[in-house]
C-alpha cells in the first residue's frame, strides 16, 4: 500500500502541466543533442544549467534528467547511421550498428535500439521504484578495494570485444589507461605526461578520443567510397520490421543488458558507458558465433543500448537517495537542487517524497516520449544515408568540429580529433579496434584513484584485496577470464597457421 500511495504521489507530481511540459522539453533536447555528433550531454546540460534558476525544484530535475536519458536514445542513431557515437555510451553500438546500416538495414537497427532502450529503461525505473533503498545500501558497502576488482575486470572483459585478438584488445586497454592518465594527478597536484602543453593539464577529453577514433577514422577509411546516392533504400515500415531469428536472439542479450546495466547504474562513478562495454563483452563471450560480432550482430545492439538506458534510470539511485553523484552529470543535477535549497541523501524519500516519485513516475512519460518521437523519425534519419558522400562527410567533420570546440571552447581538442583519427586509422589497418582503448581511458583515472585509496587505507597492504571477500573473488574471474581470452587468441593463431600451411603433397 506505500508503494501504491507513493505512485499516485508521483503520479499527481509529474502528470501537472508545469512539470510535463518541461519533461517533454528535456526528452526532446536529449534527443536532438545525441543525434548530433560532439556536442554532448555535459554540454547542453551545463547551457540550460542557468534556466533551473527560474523554475521550480521538480521541474528542473525532470527537464535535467529528461535531457540525461534522452540523450542516450538519439545517440545510438549517429552511432548506427554514421558510425560516430552520439555520446560516449553509444560508443560500442557502433561495432553491429554501423555494418548493419552499411548491409542497407539501418532501419532495423534503428528501430530494434528504440525498443532496446525502452525496455532498458523499464527495468532501470522498476529498479528504482522497487529497491532504491536497499540497492542503495548495498552500494554504499563498495569500498575502494572492491571499487578496484571491478575496473580491473572491466577492463580485462574489454579486451575481448576487440573482434581480433584478445592480446590486441588488451594492448588497447593499456594503452587507454596509459591515456587516461595524462593530466594533473588528483592527489599530489602534479601534471603527468602533458609534454610541455598546458592544454593536456587537465586530461586528454573523451570527446576529442571518441570522434577521432570512430568519427575521423571512418571518413579517412570511406574518402574512396561509392556515392550514397547510388544505393537505394527502402524506408518503408516492412523493411524496418526485424526477422523472427532477429527477435529470437534479441531477448537474452536484452535481459543480460539490462541486468548489467542497474548493477552498474548503481554503483557510484561507473556509468553506462562501462555498463554498455561490459554488456557487448558478455554477449560476445556467450555467444556460439562470436565471429558475427563486428559485422552486424542484432545482439551487438541490443545488449548494449538497453544496458546504457537501464544504467541511466539506475544511476539516479546512488544521487537521489545517497547524495553521492556518480558523473559529472550527475553531480549537475545534485547542484541543481542545491541551488533550491534541497540536498539529496536519505532525507530525498521523506522529506521530499512528491519530488523523488515525481521524477520517477517522469521517467515513464519520457520514455514514451522518446518512443513515439524516435520511431516516425526512423524513415528521415535513414533518408541521410542517401545524400551523396561527398556533401555529408564535410557536414560531418563541420559538426565534429563544432561540438568538439564548444565543450572548452578550445581549439587543441580539434586538434586532438584530428590525431586520434589519424592514429585510429593506422590502428584499423593494423587489425586494433578501438573500443577497448575508449574503455581503458574511461576507466583508467578511477582503477588508478580507488587503487591509491585502497592502499591508503590498508597502510600499504596489498593483501586488502584477497582479504577482503568480494574483491577477492572478483580479481580470480578477472584471471581466470585472462587466461580464458590469451588462451583463446592463441589457439585462434595456431589453427589459422595450420590451415595456411601448405601440405606435403602440394609441396
Amino acid at each position: 500500500m506505500e508503494l501504491f500511495d507513493n505512485v499516485m504521489l508521483g503520479l499527481a507530481t509529474a502528470f501537472h502541466w508545469n512539470n510535463l511540459l518541461w519533461c517533454i522539453i528535456g526528452v526532446s533536447l536529449g534527443t536532438l543533442i545525441g543525434v548530433i555528433p560532439g556536442v554532448g550531454t555535459l554540454a547542453t546540460m551545463s547551457l540550460l544549467f542557468p534556466i533551473t534558476y527560474a523554475l521550480q525544484p521538480t521541474a528542473a530535475l525532470i527537464m535535467l534528467a529528461g535531457i540525461w536519458y534522452g540523450s542516450t536514445y538519439g545517440g545510438s542513431t549517429a552511432s548506427i547511421l554514421l558510425n560516430l557515437p552520439g555520446t560516449p555510451a553509444n560508443a560500442v553500438t557502433c561495432l553491429d550498428g554501423y555494418p548493419m546500416a552499411k548491409q542497407g538495414r539501418a532501419g532495423v537497427a534503428l528501430l530494434m535500439t528504440t525498443f532496446a532502450s525502452f525496455c532498458g529503461a523499464t527495468v532501470g525505473i522498476l529498479m528504482m521504484m522497487l529497491f532504491a533503498p536497499l540497492v542503495a545500501e548495498f552500494a554504499f558497502k563498495f569500498g575502494p578495494a572492491e571499487y578496484f576488482a571491478i575496473m580491473v575486470l572491466g577492463l580485462v572483459a574489454a579486451s575481448v570485444v576487440s573482434s581480433g585478438s584478445a592480446i590486441k584488445g588488451i594492448t588497447m586497454v593499456v594503452a587507454g589507461v596509459m591515456l587516461g592518465m595524462v593530466g594533473t594527478d588528483v592527489n599530489s597536484g602534479v601534471a603527468r605526461f602533458d609534454f610541455g602543453f598546458p592544454e593536456l593539464q587537465d586530461g586528454v577529453q573523451i570527446v576529442a578520443i571518441a570522434m577521432g577514433l570512430f568519427g575521423i577514422t571512418e571518413i579517412i577509411a570511406s574518402i574512396n567510397h561509392v556515392k550514397a546516392a547510388d544505393r537505394k533504400i527502402d524506408v518503408s515500415m516492412k523493411a524496418m520490421l526485424p526477422t523472427r531469428d532477429e527477435v529470437k536472439r534479441s531477448w537474452g542479450p536484452m535481459t543480460r543488458g539490462a541486468g548489467l546495466g542497474s548493477f552498474f547504474g548503481v554503483l557510484p562513478g561507473v556509468g553506462p558507458t562501462v555498463a554498455a562495454f561490459m554488456a557487448y563483452a558478455l554477449e560476445k563471450r556467450v555467444s556460439k558465433t562470436p565471429e558475427r560480432f563486428g559485422n552486424g550482430a542484432i545482439e551487438g545492439i541490443m545488449a548494449p543500448e538497453t544496458a546504457n538506458n537501464a544504467s541511466d534510470q539506475a544511476s539516479f539511485i546512488p544521487t537521489m537517495t545517497l547524495g553521492i553523484p556518480g558523473s559529472v552529470t550527475m553531480a549537475l543535477i545534485i547542484g541543481a537542487l542545491m541551488i533550491h535549497g534541497i540536498q539529496p541523501g536519505p532525507q530525498m524519500l521523506t522529506q521530499h517524497a512528491d519530488m523523488f516519485w515525481g521524477l520517477v513516475m517522469s521517467f515513464w512519460i519520457g520514455n514514451i516520449v522518446l518512443v513515439i518521437l524516435n520511431v516516425p523519425m526512423i524513415g528521415l534519419w535513414v533518408r541521410v544515408l542517401t545524400i551523396p558522400y561527398h556533401i555529408l562527410y564535410p557536414a560531418i567533420v563541420m559538426f565534429i568540429c563544432i561540438g568538439t570546440y564548444a565543450v572548452n571552447n578550445n581549439v587543441f581538442d580539434v586538434y586532438a580529433v584530428l590525431v586520434f583519427g589519424i592514429g585510429g586509422y593506422v590502428l584499423r589497418v593494423l587489425g586494433f579496434e578501438p573500443a577497448p582503448l575508449l574503455l581503458g581511458y574511461v576507466l583508467g583515472p578511477m582503477l588508478e584513484e580507488n587503487f591509491r585509496r585502497a592502499m591508503l587505507l590498508s597502510r600499504g597492504s596489498i593483501q586488502t584485496f584477497i582479504e577482503r571477500p568480494i574483491s577477492m573473488w572478483v580479481l580470480l574471474l578477472t584471471a581466470v577470464l585472462l587466461v580464458w581470452g590469451v588462451w583463446s587468441s592463441l589457439r585462434q593463431r595456431s589453427t589459422v597457421t595450420v590451415v595456411r600451411s601448405p601440405s606435403p603433397e602440394s609441396t
